[in-house]
């Protein structure tokens, strides 16, 4: 097999050296658990220094004081005990995520999702292989870590199988699973667990506010093809002409299965009951009155109290169920009513981390409300963003700066979310920015650089699948391989968010740019 010739030594080296530092520092920090722990305990003492200190500041929006208040006292001590498990149960994300995972557990736990990823890269033209592989990749987030282990091994074979080289095809998967993970043409699990942090943090500053699920979806969903299009530029014109010619000299292994009759026939029962709910929806959405519009309003979109806004969470989890449904009771996947209990409990299961994390997350975020340090933080830091001068869109992108930071030692979106939100959705708000473009763009600097730390879970898991074609592929060429792909969506995210911010766009439904 021939491959490409190595970098030069001593970009090796210097490459290897910046890799080690950043290893050693992620290493050394604690895992998000116990993160979220000394977080909340900070917050306490925090709270009682503060509050000894007479800390103060004067809330514009309202034209009042807010002190620090302590919680070290015998009413915050109990108010700790008492409250504990309300702010578990009113944690913004969780019902949403659960109630989310349980229609996804069954389109995935059924076969139907990694049957239609594997029919989407299969049915694509060899001139079209690295958008559609890039296209899969970003829409694979949909079935959580699916895309990581079905999606990214599946499209080095599908290179291989068109004589490309089997790595090009397997970092532009990884780039669009991972480089890609915000964006997407459909609502999923991301979308509503960012936005209830997000929401929690924009109270701090005004109380009824609310952001909804779709709060970045027309953002994002352009997002989709843009990344899309970036991504096969990157592939066919920087990332496989520098890995060069590859000799298959090795004996064949995993060559691209075609869909069994039963996963074909499947498929096709998956589109008939994802139809006849769409039709469904429409019949309760589309005539003016309408059973799942605003019922004083009779907008269904531009009201955040409509049925349809209120409920997207549970309508998104039935369009993920009943074509789920229909595949395995065609497939064979799914036999009995104990099976469809089965695939969401599988689903359950895998969120046993995320609600202990929840749980301490909960805390931190509440004694953080409580304490009025969120809000005290924030009014000074927009006070001194407007003395320094520092406004506008020069103060969203210090902010994205620190976003694409900390991801390099944080992977998860939502615990980085939980911490960053309090802090800055209210500090923005306050010069003038929804907590919607906020969020927007928090996901432009949480999924650029994910493909390139080696501290994000999958990266290990990629190499290894890499290693299959390239037994000399290691951790600094294999980021070397990404950086095209990170330096390159993040240039055109920010672009596109430029031109947004411009033209005033909205981000979703009722999710302007500013404040109004």
């Amino acid at each position: 097999m021939s491959q490409s010739p190595s970098p030069k030594p001593q970009q090796t080296r210097g490459l290897a050296t910046i890799l080690n530092f950043i290893e050693r520092l992620g290493n050394r920090l604690p895992d998000p658990v116990t993160l979220f722990a000394l977080l909340a305990l900070f917050t306490i003492f925090a709270s009682a220094i503060a509050s000894w200190a007479n800390l103060a500041v004067v809330n514009p929006a309202k034209e009042e004081t807010v002190e620090a208040v302590s919680l070290l006292t015998a009413e915050g001590i109990r108010r700790i005990v008492s409250e504990a498990v309300p702010n578990f149960v009113q944690f913004p994300p969780l019902g949403t995520v659960l109630v989310a995972l349980l229609g996804v557990g069954v389109a995935e736990h059924s076969g139907l999702l990694s049957t239609a990823l594997r029919r989407l890269i299969l049915v694509t033209p060899a001139k079209f292989a690295s958008p559609m592989v890039v296209f899969a990749g970003v829409m694979s987030n949909l079935a959580a870590d699916a895309g990581y282990v079905i999606l990214v091994p599946l499209s080095a074979v599908v290179f291989r199988a068109f004589h490309r080289h089997p790595i090009a095809g397997l970092v532009a998967g990884f780039a669009g699973v991972s480089g890609g993970f915000s964006a997407n043409l459909i609502i999923n699990p991301l979308d509503p667990l960012l936005a209830g942090l997000s929401q929690s943090a924009a109270q701090l500053i005004e109380k009824a506010y609310t952001v909804n699920a779709m709060a970045n979806y027309y953002f994002m969903a352009v997002s989709t093809v843009a990344i899309a299009f970036v991504g096969w530029y990157v592939t066919d014109y920087i990332v496989e002409p520098r890995l060069g010619t590859y000799n298959n000299e090795e004996p064949e292994t995993n060559e691209v299965e075609e869909l069994t009759p039963s996963q074909r026939k499947g498929l096709r029962w998956a589109g008939y009951a994802l139809l006849a709910y769409l039709v469904c929806i429409a019949l309760l959405t589309l005539p003016p009155q309408a059973v799942l519009r605003d019922p004083e309003t009779s907008e269904l979109i531009k009201s955040i109290s409509s049925p349809f806004m209120e409920g997207i969470v549970f309508l998104v989890a039935l369009g993920f169920f009943f074509p789920g449904l229909a595949y395995g009771k065609v497939a064979g996947t799914i036999r009995t009513d104990r099976d469809v209990a089965n695939t969401m409990s599988k689903a359950m299961s895998s969120l046993g981390y995320y609600l202990v994390l929840a749980f301490i997350a909960a805390q931190f975020i509440a004694y953080f409300d409580w304490s009025n340090l969120g809000i005290i933080f924030a009014i000074s830091g927009a006070n001194f963003l407007k003395a320094t001068g520092i406004e506008g869109v020069p103060a969203l992108f210090l902010f994205l700066a620190f976003s694409v930071v900390l991801n390099l030692f944080i992977g998860s979106a939502s615990a980085k979310w939980a911490v960053l939100a309090p802090i800055f959705v209210p500090m923005l708000m306050l010069i003038g920015y929804s907590p919607e473009a906020i969020q927007a763009l928090y996901r432009i600097g949480d999924s650029s650089t994910n493909i390139i730390t080696p501290l994000m879970p999958y990266f290990p898991v990629v190499l290894a699948f890499g290693q299959q074609y390239d037994k000399q592929l290691g951790v600094g060429r294999l980021i070397a391989l990404m950086i095209p792909y990170s330096i390159a969506f993040l240039i055109s995210w920010l672009v596109l968010f430029f031109v947004w911010v411009v033209l005033e766009l909205p981000l979703g439904p009722n999710a302007p740019i500013y404040q109004t």
